[in-house]
């Protein structure tokens, strides 16, 4: 990028306007806690500092501390944290640790006594991205999508329909990625453990196939809504009143013819109940 003469930043070329190569193919992680805004002021700080720390120790416990070491354009995003890494260990983020992040997160939530759980939405996606080593690095449309994805409707009802002692992960997997990791046998899991569904984000020009993963389900199956579930729940019930209104009429017949811990992160409530030592310095924050 360089200046024309009024001083404003100009890049190098058009889109379009000559042919350049890829950026390298990265994995892109991002992670969004839910009821964030629900929660009083007093405990966005804390919170915000265990969501990395939960995704460094969760890590390392599944064998990938560097991943989080070597991470790439990493950031926090308030809510929630973002970072890049080689896309060659998907399929081990995938399994095991998101089951892992979701143990990690589940010990944290029971030394937690008297708080409103921390429950995680998780993206995974694989694209181009380049790395500038600088607060602008890791853009690109991979990026921006792995965020649509956290805000999608599927994913988000995993985490409202689900019991929050028991779910406290949801993952949801761009298509790219799960035919790259799971589609393609690489992944520790089979693919029926992963469910389609269209994910579309209120307000947003978005829509794309993805694939929903709960490591530890408690509700209805990823993909069929509550709504969904008591639709079907009431047809069913109008077939058996159906089915009853007709016995009664054949009864009539025959006689005429002779016969279904909450609260907010306080008292000094932080991660070192996790064997954690270290906390990770804030880093650059992009608003998606």
């Amino acid at each position: 990028m360089h200046s024309d003469r009024s001083g404003l930043p100009v890049t190098s070329a058009a889109p379009y306007s000559r042919s350049r190569p890829l950026p390298p193919y990265r994995g892109v992680l991002a992670v969004d806690l839910k009821g964030f805004t629900e929660r009083p002021a007093i405990d966005h700080e804390v919170v915000s500092r265990a969501v990395p720390e939960v995704l460094r120790i969760s890590l390392e416990r599944a064998g990938l501390a560097r991943l989080w070491s070597d991470r790439l354009f990493p950031a926090t995003t308030g809510d929630g944290y973002v970072l890049g890494f080689d896309p060659a260990s998907m399929p081990l983020v995938i399994h095991p640790w998101l089951e892992t992040l979701q143990d990690t997160v589940a010990e944290l939530n029971v030394h937690a006594l008297g708080t409103a759980p921390l429950r995680l939405r998780v993206g995974l996606h694989i694209g181009p991205l380049p790395d500038s080593k600088d607060p602008f690095g890791g853009n690109g449309t991979a990026r921006t999508d792995t965020h649509r994805l956290l805000d999608s409707r599927p994913v988000r009802a995993v985490l409202a329909e689900h019991n929050e002692n028991i779910t406290h992960v949801a993952a949801i997997l761009s298509d790219r990625c799960y035919q790259d990791a799971v589609g393609s046998g690489y992944t520790g899991r089979h693919r029926d453990w992963f469910h389609e569904v269209p994910a579309t984000v209120d307000g947003k020009a978005f829509a794309q196939r993805a694939w929903l993963y709960v490591p530890s389900p408690s509700g209805p199956p990823p993909g069929r809504t509550a709504t969904a579930a008591g639709t079907a729940r009431a047809g069913r019930e109008g077939a058996r009143a159906a089915t009853g209104r007709r016995r009664a009429l054949t009864s009539v017949l025959r006689a005429e013819r002779g016969i279904i811990n909450t609260g907010s992160v306080h008292g000094g409530q932080h991660l070192t109940n996790l064997d954690s030592s270290v906390r990770p310095e804030p880093e650059g924050g992009h608003d998606y």
